[in-house]
């Protein structure tokens, strides 16, 4: 079944992958709910964006760490375009580089209530509107996780490799609970991205300094993270669930 046309809730869609998934999603013809935590400026841009070429999308501020806020995120969505039929699990965090021994708990609770909770959080809200168990239309569901979780990301994030561990997991399993209900679900593993998310773990360049060392001589792009995840949204992968797939130029 060909989600493009329905309705789709992105969070973390105010910058990076998140915003250009947004945006081709739009492009698309999917109505867009562009989740943000903090920064209404950036989502109300994205909007702003879509809205000037004929599409249709509503910023939703909601930390995927809350559950009473998901909740009422993803009925605002509903309230405003109709059935959920698509969710882009992206929101997550990365802390500054460390070594395991230097890290506090603090940091990997943060780490993990983001980008595995959050997740969890919004897949199950997600499910309750498009299994046809619950009287849904069906739908798809894409994890962002990263290629950091078979890599594990050592002297700089082994806690954010974990994390990303568990959303392939939740990738595999849920995608097994749910495929006769009407809804696949799958997961990208982007590699080194020039996106910002670099600059939140101290180091800014760092696509740009290891881009070269990558097999395909370059860091991957939003966009092309993005392309990727409409591909497994669409139609076109009606036969693919439970697939982790790779978008790291090789790496």
């Amino acid at each position: 079944m060909d989600q493009t046309g329905g309705v789709i809730m992105v969070t973390g869609g105010s910058r990076g992958i998140g915003a250009a998934t947004c945006l081709l999603a739009a492009q698309g013809g999917y109505a867009v709910g562009v989740n943000y935590q903090r920064d209404s400026s950036a989502a109300v841009a994205v909007v702003s964006r879509i809205t000037a070429r004929g599409g249709q999308a509503i910023a939703l501020q909601g930390d995927v760490r809350v559950e009473l806020e998901v909740q009422q995120m993803f009925g605002t969505l509903q309230a405003a375009f109709g059935p959920l039929t698509a969710l882009v699990n992206n929101a997550g965090i990365l802390e500054r580089q460390a070594r395991v021994e230097e890290m506090d708990m603090e940091r990997v609770r943060r780490v993990f209530e983001t980008n595995v909770m959050g997740s969890f959080l919004c897949a199950r809200e997600a499910i309750q509107r498009m299994s046809t168990r619950h009287g849904g239309l069906g739908g798809s569901i894409v994890n962002v996780s990263s290629r950091a979780a078979v890599l594990g990301s050592p002297g700089e994030y082994v806690d954010y490799a974990m994390s990303k561990g568990a959303i392939d997991t939740l990738t595999v399993g849920l995608a097994k609970e749910v495929a006769a209900e009407g809804i696949r679900v799958n997961a990208v593993r982007p590699g080194i991205i020039e996106t910002e998310i670099h600059a939140s773990g101290g180091d800014p360049e760092r696509a740009s300094r290891l881009g070269p060392g990558v097999p395909l001589g370059r860091a991957g792009t939003a966009e092309e993270i993005a392309q990727a995840i409409l591909w497994l949204l669409s139609g076109t992968s009606s036969y693919v669930t439970g697939l982790c797939l790779d978008v790291a130029g090789g790496r």
